[in-house]
């Protein structure tokens, strides 16, 4: 094969490469309206370049045109360098004038051309073996001029989106920077000739190849199905290279053992045979993939478009249950028999059932996995369907499963401002009816005497109450000192109205703790008036604290023998707000109380084992945590 008919193939291929990515683009381009312009570049190089075949057939004028033709590819590339760089949300204004002036950009390549024609840009020389070759004439310097500009201004403006762009569009760009550098590597050669340089233009052989990575480099960010593409074609290349050193080889060995015959057949003519049978081997690879994959596993039909359909409905479900339907019912529609999916979660647990074929998925500590159950006697292909259905079926439970956590998550996030935003709410309220409460207090001043006292009580009921919701809906304070205990509770019952109810206190003199005496003033006087509240009528009440020390903690327990709490109220339910069931009361009591032990990082709890029928028990720190600092503050979150 002679240099100048490998010149006039790879001209041809290349030519056919240019129709084909162009068509290819303009299907593209229908998602895509930038690609149009790339389109319309491969399509006048693949004119151009079927221009050099022409010329070498002996139509010499019409080749010579169509060459000349050339500033053309380079306005094309530079519309589409434009709507490349430019396409986006946020438009360059310069990119913008630019892309204005494109018709004229066109209209000047045109005139360009026609000037080419008129006044014979071009010429044609033989090439070593009496071939035509291209060359331009004195004139057509302008040609080559204009052609050469347009080209800089494209890879300008790609220049300007690289600096512009991050991601994948800066990467496309610097793969098509790179490409470019191939194309000119390739394009020099051509113009050897028309500076008086008789060398064969080597480097145009390899001209497809400069197409079809121009393409790649831009659509291989945009377009990932092209990457599986180029996959395998890069495969075949390969696959072509080795051949053609084992070709290599054979025709060098082959006479030396033997083999005159094969030693005598042409190289080129043992690498057309072997390229023909790995281009027949690429066409009938899939078929016979298919139908090998069903002799070895009958009834099978698993393919693209089974696997994203189970993967998109799968994706679908919002719980457990319809997971599981979900599952069931792709999977038994497949395989044409009934199959039950058992789940095994803390999340769902689901009680074995005792069915034909079943798939089981559990969860391990690190991910899920799956056992077939029954399958012993399906048939291979039945067992392929299943094993992968059931390993997509895993994925699927831990991505609902992450679903569900961020769900929960998110609504505790939203739970907890609205309770926040509650409790701002509660403690504006609770200052804008302080005004209203004062006034009704001096407007009762002249009523009567009872209707005053009947008004002043139940005026201090209202405060208690709006005091209660300030305490409770507001951040807590903490002034943490070294604090008596025995002294603390003694001052609080001296000054308590325990209407006859006797008392006893339990405490020895040294316990001391580190707290905030007013705040844990407050927590006893709580419950201190909660108790007493019930002890009032009783003609024996009595109320008792004791508290002792135990491994740097202070157990305070708070016992009277009133009427024992409903077992409705005992737990959690106890201390939440407006709980109640003492007359008159806010509600708040109790919860107030719970909120400052646990800001000093205690526990509270109500007690029915011990031998009063109502015992709270506190557990405090001994020493509180930072207690060498003074002062601290303690933002309850709830």
């Amino acid at each position: 094969m002679t240099l100048s008919l490998m010149f006039e193939v790879a001209m041809l291929v290349t030519s056919v490469c240019g129709v084909l990515v162009a068509v290819w683009l303009l299907w593209r381009a229908r998602k895509q309206s930038d690609l149009q312009a790339l389109a319309g570049f491969a399509i006048m190089m693949a004119i151009w370049c079927f221009g050099h075949v022409v010329l070498f057939q002996g139509y010499e004028q019409i080749g010579i045109h169509i060459i000349l033709a050339n500033p053309l590819m380079p306005t094309f590339f530079l519309h589409f360098a434009i709507r490349f760089v430019n396409s986006g949300s946020v438009k360059e204004p310069m990119l913008e004038r630019l892309y204005q002036a494109v018709p004229w950009f066109y209209l000047t390549s045109f005139v360009v051309v026609l000037q080419s024609w008129w006044i014979g840009a071009g010429d044609a020389i033989s090439t070593l073996d009496t071939r035509s070759f291209f060359i331009f004439t004195e004139a057509g310097t302008w040609n080559l001029a204009y052609t050469v500009l347009i080209g800089m201004l494209a890879h300008g403006v790609l220049l300007f989106g690289w600096y512009r762009h991050s991601g994948n569009k800066k990467r496309s760009i610097l793969a098509m920077f790179g490409v470019g550098a191939w194309g000119l590597l390739l394009a020099t050669s051509f113009v050897f000739p028309s500076f008086g340089i008789s060398w064969f233009p080597y480097p145009m052989l390899l001209l497809p190849t400069y197409l079809l990575l121009l393409v790649y480099a831009v659509v291989r960010y945009q377009i990932l199905s092209v990457n599986a593409f180029a996959n395998r074609a890069l495969l075949w290349v390969a696959m072509m290279l080795v051949i053609l050193c084992v070709i290599a080889v054979i025709s060098v060995v082959s006479g030396r053992i033997g083999l005159q015959a094969l030693a005598n057949v042409p190289s080129w003519q043992l690498w057309l045979y072997s390229l023909f049978i790995l281009v027949v081997a690429a066409v009938i690879y899939q078929p016979l993939s298919r139908l090998v994959s069903r002799l070895i596993y009958p009834g099978a039909s698993l393919n693209e478009a089974v696997l994203d359909t189970w993967s998109t409905q799968l994706k679908e479900a919002q719980d457990w249950p319809q997971l599981i339907a979900v599952g069931e019912r792709l999977l038994s529609i497949q395989i044409r028999r009934s199959v039950a999916i058992q789940l095994q979660s803390s999340a769902y647990p689901v009680k074995e059932q005792n069915d034909a074929l079943a798939i089981r998925v559990s969860r391990s500590d690190s991910d899920w996995h799956f056992v077939l159950i029954g399958w012993e006697d399906a048939s291979p292909g039945m067992r392929l369907t299943a094993e992968v259905f059931a390993s997509l079926f895993s994925t699927s439970c831990g991505l609902l499963e992450r679903s569900l956590a961020l769900a929960v998550a998110e609504r505790k996030r939203m739970d907890e401002q609205h309770l926040v935003e509650l409790g701002s709410l509660s403690a504006a309220m609770a200052h804008e009816l302080r005004n209203p409460l004062n006034i009704i207090s001096m407007a009762a001043y002249d009523a009567p005497a009872e209707t005053r006292q009947h008004i002043q009580t139940q005026l201090k009921r209202a405060d208690r109450l709006v005091s209660d919701m300030l305490v409770y809906s507001g951040g807590l304070t903490l002034q943490v000192v070294a604090t008596p205990l025995r002294s603390l509770i003694a001052s609080i019952l001296a000054q308590a109205q325990l209407e006859g109810v006797a008392f006893e206190l339990d405490i020895d003199e040294t316990i001391e703790l580190d707290a905030d005496p007013q705040r844990l003033q407050q927590v006893f006087i709580n419950l201190i008036d909660n108790a007493v509240s019930f002890l009032r009528n009783m003609p024996d009440g009595k109320l008792s604290i004791e508290a002792k020390e135990q491994y740097q903690q202070i157990v305070i327990q708070v016992h009277n023998n009133g009427p024992a709490i409903d077992a409705s109220l005992q737990g959690e339910a106890l201390f939440q707000p407006f709980v109640t069931k003492r007359a008159g009361g806010s509600g708040l009591g109790l919860a107030i109380v719970r909120r400052i032990v646990d800001a000093h990082g205690g526990k509270i709890r109500h007690r029915s084992d011990s031998a009063w029928p109502v015992t709270f028990e506190l557990i405090l720190p001994r020493h509180f945590s930072g207690a060498a600092i003074s002062n601290r503050e303690f933002h309850d979150t709830k």
